[in-house]
């Protein structure tokens, strides 16, 4: 099963990166293969946290595939959670995790995302394009957050 876990540290707070990968509908603007997101539902879990069941559109060219997730946003703890719910998938999970530096304007995020496609013929198709849009994905949403917020100096 292709997973990808990356840990990077940026200039910017854990809040304000947490933020940024809360605010899904903004994903297709800067995220790698996403053309389009939709939140189905939103409601709320028993710990406090924000539940969306979002619909997203991703491709390249002409392969254009649409899944379906559940996004747990835990502000309390600064996670995400990105669980598979229906789609070309037979298996996705995503997680995101924000830390503030001691002492220290920057943040650590760590990054991690493992799926498997249902078909072997889609695997083929999308596979590699997959493996490099995630490893592309933390430093999107840095970049987004040097858009957003301004580029902190170093």
């Amino acid at each position: 099963m292709p997973s990808f876990k990356t840990m990077r540290r940026v200039r910017h707070s854990a809040v304000e990166m947490f933020d940024l990968v809360a605010d899904v509908e903004r994903y297709p603007e800067f995220v790698p293969l996403c053309q389009s997101l939709r939140v189905r539902r939103r409601a709320s879990g028993a710990g406090g946290e924000q539940v969306l069941l979002c619909d997203m559109a991703v491709g390249y060219r002409a392969i254009r595939e649409k899944f379906m997730s559940r996004v747990t946003l835990d502000r309390a703890q600064l996670k995400v959670l990105v669980e598979y719910v229906e789609g070309p998938f037979s298996y996705l999970e995503n997680t995101w995790d924000f830390r503030d530096e001691p002492e220290s304007p920057d943040s650590k995020i760590e990054f991690f995302i493992s799926y498997e496609f249902r078909s072997r013929i889609l695997a083929a198709l999308m596979g590699s394009m997959f493996d490099v849009a995630f490893r592309k994905f933390a430093q999107a949403f840095e970049a987004r957050a040097d858009v957003v917020y301004g580029r902190k100096p170093d």
